[in-house]
């Protein structure tokens, strides 16, 4: 009985993604309080993480890279802010509260607290998300 279900589910959440241009896969893990600002083009990997109070914007990408050092899909702590237009790609870590800036790459681990820019991303303070995320009603403390 719950097979039936899962299928309704996934072709409903399928139709639904694209009509508002969200690509998120059912499988992707995500923790509670995960904001989307505004619809369009967004798509994130299956196999993507995504912490705790994480907000983005339209046209974000999230994805894998296929070879080099860097083969994978990224882990996103909590609190992160991530711009209109930005890019995450490869086997990255992002740490707690940072916040990616509008358009930029980020292709390389950033520490928690960063403030992240340009193409390719370069950190360019360490004041992190404050001011950025608004929903922290979840507690992520557990």
């Amino acid at each position: 009985m719950v097979r039936p279900f899962h299928y309704l589910s996934r072709i409903v959440l399928h139709r639904i993604g694209r009509k508002l241009g969200i690509s998120i896969p059912y499988n992707t893990k995500i923790m509670p309080g995960f904001y989307i600002g505004h619809y369009g083009g967004i798509v994130v990997h299956p196999e993507t993480e995504i912490g705790w109070n994480c907000n983005i914007s339209n046209r974000v990408t999230i994805g894998i890279h296929s070879r080099g050092k860097r083969a994978g899909v990224p882990k996103i702590g909590n609190n992160v802010y991530i711009g209109p237009g930005a890019v995450i790609i490869g086997a990255i870590q992002i740490g707690n509260n940072v916040a990616i800036g509008a358009n930029s790459v980020v292709t390389k681990d950033m520490p928690d607290n960063s403030v992240v820019t340009g193409v390719p991303g370069q950190i360019i303070s360490d004041k992190g998300t404050d001011g950025y995320i608004c929903n922290t009603d979840y507690d992520n403390s557990n």
